[in-house]
């Protein structure tokens, strides 16, 4: 099977998604919580059920936040690893900040992806074979190496909680922004200069993002410090940070600077 097909089937499920989010009017779709807190639409399922219908053949697992978790995935070498809408609050009230998020996961590792945001009109799909694409040209993470005078993207609920007041004096803006998922194909697109989450993220969080931004030249690590590895038994991570390759170290030093203080 090849990466070609891969990522036509990576397309195919994005327009699916797209088509279906489109009789849904964002800002008026009824929320409900699940068990966990975390809120779900009828848009979610739709999407679910259509990416399980088009992703996953032959042997390939299958990972997804509005799936009931079966852990013979584990046995898998190939994992599709999919958020059928990540940001649903956003989604809910009406805020674009919200996406489609599929990846390919093959022996633990993210290499392939698709983000689509239909509310900015933005797709941004690649993997580590090809490269990436916005809409369909070519793009990459942006070539910085210093943290003066960037904009990091932060999670809003992060924000109104004031975890990120830790940063105040910092080199940097924070632009506080829904969707992880999203936020980490702006960084792949080089629509952004960096992100990261100082909470757990799951895995169909931030898998296709990995992918986005590691195939755009970019760099993705854990807090403790190296890459995440995917498709585990606990699919969650204790956090996740993503720039431009040239940005990892200055980031590392000024995060260990915080730390210590």
């Amino acid at each position: 099977m090849s990466r070609a097909d891969d990522l036509r089937r990576i397309g195919e499920g994005l327009a699916r998604a797209r088509g279906i989010l489109g009789q849904f009017s964002a800002g008026a779709a009824a929320l409900r919580l699940k068990a966990g807190g975390d809120p779900v639409t009828e848009a979610d399922l739709r999407v679910n059920r259509a990416l399980l219908d088009c992703l996953p053949q032959g042997d390939d697992g299958w990972l997804s936040e509005e799936t009931v978790d079966d852990r013979e995935r584990l046995q898998r070498e190939r994992v599709w690893v999919v958020d059928p809408l990540d940001g649903t609050r956003e989604f809910v009230e009406g805020i674009p900040e919200w996406c489609v998020s599929i990846a390919l996961v093959e022996r633990g590792r993210p290499v392939a992806g698709g983000i689509c945001n239909p509310a900015t009109d933005q797709t941004v799909v690649g993997s580590l074979e090809t490269g990436v694409t916005l809409n369909g040209e070519p793009c990459r993470t942006r070539a910085i190496d210093s943290l003066e005078g960037l904009e990091i993207l932060a999670s809003r609920s992060e924000c109104r909680r004031g975890e990120w007041r830790r940063y105040q004096g910092a080199p940097f803006e924070v632009r506080a922004m829904g969707s992880v998922a999203y936020k980490l194909s702006l960084v792949a697109a080089g629509l952004a200069d960096a992100t990261w989450t100082l909470v757990p993220k799951h895995e169909w969080d931030v898998a296709a993002g990995t992918a986005l931004v590691r195939a755009a030249g970019g760099a993705v690590w854990t807090p403790e410090g190296p890459e995440p590895v995917f498709n585990r038994p606990v699919p969650k991570l204790t956090g996740l940070l993503a720039a431009p390759a040239g940005l990892r170290e200055p980031i590392q030093r000024y995060l260990a600077t915080v730390t210590a203080g």
